[in-house]
């Protein structure tokens, strides 16, 4: 038996970079509480815009910027 040369190499499969899931866009302009990481009062609010450092929620016709960093949880209000 001769193995057959003439076939190209196997190449592994391409993987996309894996990227932590994205649950904010489902959350936007939906009503959200936010737990702070120090224990403090949780803030509820409608989440209106997020990019890579911050949070942008409105409470009480009221904007608050919190920084992500400072988040210990965030829950959906039911």
């Amino acid at each position: 038996m001769t193995e057959d040369t003439s076939a190209e190499p196997v190449k592994p499969p391409q993987t996309k970079k894996s990227q932590p899931p994205q649950f904010l866009p489902k959350l936007l302009g939906k009503k959200v509480t936010l737990r702070m990481m120090g224990g403090g009062m949780p803030m509820s609010g409608v989440l209106e815009a997020f990019n890579a450092y911050e949070i942008k929620l409105t409470v009480n016709k009221k904007c608050f910027i919190v920084y992500k960093h400072a988040i210990a949880t965030i829950e959906v209000a039911g």
